[in-house]
């Protein structure tokens, strides 16, 4: 499982945010109160149990929002394999979603006139300072150096396997147990520096003033992690091999890219080679087939027992009921038009 939202109003945010349909009223929201409800939900819509390989796998939209903070003790009382099982399930829709979100933007990027006008200019512009390939607010250059910027952003703009997030999630995040993603949402031990993110116990002074990146839910989690690999210069020789597949009609495995990864831990070749196992052991391979099923999302959210699911449910119609999830969504600048 994921890590919980530290308040109710952000687990709200993030219910909102989630709505992938224009004019959606806000989602079907599911609280439950324990890991064996949502395994029962999730047997229940035919998503648990063995895979056969080389079988795609339909997804339900099951975006889980939060879960309970808990989850390190609760999950000791599960069997291993589904206590892996509910961690790889729970955060597979989060990896399509946030991927559907990037092929849809390199799809348009593939259909960017030669010379932008309008609001073709300023989504490209956007796109590229948000890959960082450019300022904020720096123009747009023109003639063959605009075609050069979008042969850069084809190569920034692209999915990344969900055997690959899945295995790193598990790796980095002991399955959902650690501190910093039950506290953090960190599901992918990125970094941040100048004094931001949750401490470590245990600071290396060598390394600097750095700190583990916090997120207010998982997808944001998720879409870190991806915005990580598709800009820092570190992962650059994963994009290109990323590239290299493209330009061959091919689609890049997790295991393939899983070789590029020897400067996201100190561990260097052993991170990869231990990364790869767990990949290889859970069969994680299975993922890069999957696809969400279209339909409206049904949010999850998982509380530590009854009482909590009645005070979640109260809190949730509050905030319907007073209309606060319209100002949050007003406040985070969401357009569902």
């Amino acid at each position: 499982m994921i890590a919980i939202t530290r308040h109710a109003a952000t687990v709200m945010l993030a219910v909102t945010l989630l709505v992938p349909v224009a004019g959606a009223e806000t989602p079907e929201i599911r609280v439950y109160g324990s890991a064996n409800e949502i395994i029962a939900e999730y047997k229940s819509a035919n998503f648990w149990g063995k895979i056969e390989k080389g079988a795609a796998i339909d997804v339900p939209p099951y975006l889980t929002v939060a879960t309970s903070p808990t989850w390190d003790k609760d999950s000791a009382s599960l069997p291993v394999k589904d206590k892996k099982e509910l961690f790889y399930r729970s955060l597979l829709p989060l990896i399509l979603y946030s991927n559907e979100t990037i092929l849809e933007n390199r799809a348009r990027l593939k259909k960017i006139p030669a010379a932008p006008e309008g609001a073709e200019r300023e989504w490209l512009s956007g796109l590229a300072a948000n890959y960082g390939l450019l300022k904020e607010g720096e123009a747009l250059p023109q003639g063959d150096a605009l075609s050069v910027l979008v042969a850069k952003l084809m190569v920034r703009v692209d999915a990344v396997p969900p055997s690959l997030a899945l295995g790193q999630a598990a790796y980095e995040s002991g399955y959902g147990t650690s501190r910093f993603a039950r506290e953090g949402n960190a599901l992918f031990g990125q970094w941040t520096y100048g004094g931001k993110g949750m401490q470590p116990k245990q600071k290396r002074a060598s390394k600097g003033n750095y700190g583990v990146a916090a997120y207010d839910w998982p997808l944001e989690s998720v879409r870190g992690y991806m915005r990580n690999l598709n800009t820092h210069r570190a992962y650059q020789g994963l994009r290109d091999k990323r590239a290299a597949a493209r330009s061959n009609d091919r689609e890049p495995t997790g295991a393939e890219l899983a070789d590029t990864l020897t400067s996201y831990s100190e561990k260097g070749a052993e991170y990869v080679r231990n990364l790869k196992g767990i990949m290889r052991t859970n069969e994680l391979a299975v993922a890069d087939k999957a696809t969400l099923q279209a339909g409206p999302a049904i949010l999850i959210i998982d509380v530590p027992g009854k009482e909590e699911v009645a005070k979640m449910k109260t809190e949730i119609a509050r905030l319907r009921e007073t209309g606060q999830l319209d100002k949050i969504l007003a406040d985070m600048g969401v357009d569902f038009d």
